[in-house]
């Protein structure tokens, strides 16, 4: 999909008449060396958008033109997945620009594969103010920035609220604890024929979401750091967990009838109102909506139930990086596109109200909460620059914006993060398929496969 074939229609836009007041009041993206002569990069943009998504994102480039004219910008479809990323990075076929997860920066830096953007983005006047946690994903050990973080999240409980009410269940009062959890989801498949709780199980999403359901209650699937890491998948916490998602497929048959859902497919399925509940990023309301025509009136998300003594809420996040076939004109001018596209509407008021009014006008989501990737006081700042343009129910948020800083967030497994996901997504399969499945044995041999992982990572 290329941007050029809409520029006509961009000249009658009003909103470009802010792209000069965005270079002049405050973005950064005059920070990065200035390529020399005309370049051209590629983005990536979601694939699957619906129409007005794509004339959003064509609008936002050709404001960046119109403030960098020896830039061209072409878009590419891509769309991260554990399945395909390291066949794309492998055949050169990834964009200039694109987004990662937490858990492949620092794999990728350390086998130099990204592009060292590490001088440019420290020319930024934010770069020192992210989240420290959070901008050790896309550090080196010298903490140089390879990767920007661009979105974090924190793991929440997403729930229906139309079926929540035809359930009889209050949806502004979502379960609080395990317990409810499994209580609301035998109550939603009784009364509306629907799945109560449903969960991913592969491409690595299987092992992704156990792994939040471990955290949630107390366990952790890694101890250590670096070389010293060692493997603890057969912990009691993810004992319970697997226990209770046995109780609720066999005894309670409120997880219906669909066993290999991914990140994509689940959505579709919550989306189409056939999921009561599931576990996944806290700020996924935006692809629910743009990617799923999700009706913004039955959606609800809350924390997650947090019960155990270390308990806390798995948090990661997306980083932009660039691709190492990239030049050094093209790698600049991609750290532009960075700024400019992902961080200048958090950091700069002109830059957040243009966003938001491109969004408004297209009819995309405004406001929808998401975890700072600075802190709070600067999320709670830019929520402020644009809230007459939000269009988002932030009352069906409050259960989890009310909460979610008082939260502990816990890092992803730091080691061979992929790969530790996929070992457990056969775990969580069998568990739902196999009324018979042996928990223990199943978790001695994930425990053995793992730890071989972390050895040779």
């Amino acid at each position: 999909m290329k941007s050029a074939n809409k520029r006509a229609a961009f000249a009658l836009v009003g909103v470009l008449s802010l792209a000069g007041t965005l270079t002049a009041c405050g973005s950064s993206t005059d920070a990065a060396d200035e390529p020399e002569g005309p370049v051209t990069i590629e983005v990536s943009i979601d694939a699957g958008l619906e129409q007005a998504a794509i004339d959003a994102f064509d609008e936002r480039i050709a404001q960046f033109e119109e403030a960098n004219p020896d830039i061209q910008v072409e878009t590419k479809e891509f769309t991260w997945s554990g399945t395909t990323f390291a066949a794309e990075l492998a055949g050169g076929t990834l964009p200039d620009v694109f987004p990662i997860p937490f858990t492949d920066g620092r794999a990728l830096i350390e086998r130099g594969q990204i592009a060292d953007v590490s001088e440019l983005v420290a020319e930024l006047p934010y770069a020192d103010q992210f989240n420290p946690t959070i901008a050790a994903a896309g550090q080196d050990a010298e903490g140089n920035m390879w990767a920007v973080p661009i979105a974090a999240y924190n793991q929440g409980l997403h729930y229906n609220r139309a079926l929540f009410e035809e359930a009889g269940l209050d949806p502004d009062n979502p379960p609080a604890t395990w317990d409810e959890v499994r209580e609301a989801a035998k109550a939603i498949s009784e009364k509306t024929g629907q799945a109560g709780y449903a969960h991913m199980t592969q491409s690595n999403t299987g092992g992704w979401i156990l792994t939040t359901e471990t955290y949630a209650l107390g366990g952790r699937m890694t101890e250590g750091e670096g070389e010293e890491t060692t493997a603890t998948v057969d912990n009691d916490a993810t004992v319970a967990a697997l226990e209770m998602l046995k109780e609720m497929r066999w005894e309670d048959n409120s997880m219906g009838s669909s066993f290999l859902y991914d990140w994509g497919t689940i959505n579709q399925d919550f989306a189409a109102g056939k999921i009561g509940m599931y576990v996944s990023g806290g700020a996924n309301y935006p692809n629910l909506f743009t990617q799923n025509q999700m009706n913004p009136d039955e959606y609800g998300v809350t924390v997650l139930p947090l019960e155990g003594d270390d308990a806390g809420t798995l948090g990661g996040g997306t980083l932009a990086a660039v691709s190492s076939a990239a030049s050094e004109a093209e790698q600049a001018a991609a750290v532009k596109w960075i700024d400019f596209y992902y961080i200048s509407k958090l950091t700069d008021q002109d830059a957040a109200v243009a966003e938001a009014e491109v969004a408004a006008e297209t009819d995309q989501p405004v406001g929808a909460p998401a975890l700072p990737i600075f802190d709070q006081a600067t999320y709670e700042e830019q929520q402020s620059w644009i809230k007459d343009l939000v269009n988002v129910p932030l009352e069906n948020f409050a259960p989890m914006t009310d909460q979610m800083f008082d939260q502990p967030v816990i890092p992803e497994p730091a080691v061979a993060t992929q790969d530790v996901y996929a070992a457990l997504d056969p775990v969580v399969q069998a568990v739902l398929t196999d009324e018979n499945a042996d928990i223990d044995a199943l978790l001695a041999d994930a425990q053995t496969q793992v730890q071989g992982l972390l050895d040779r990572s």
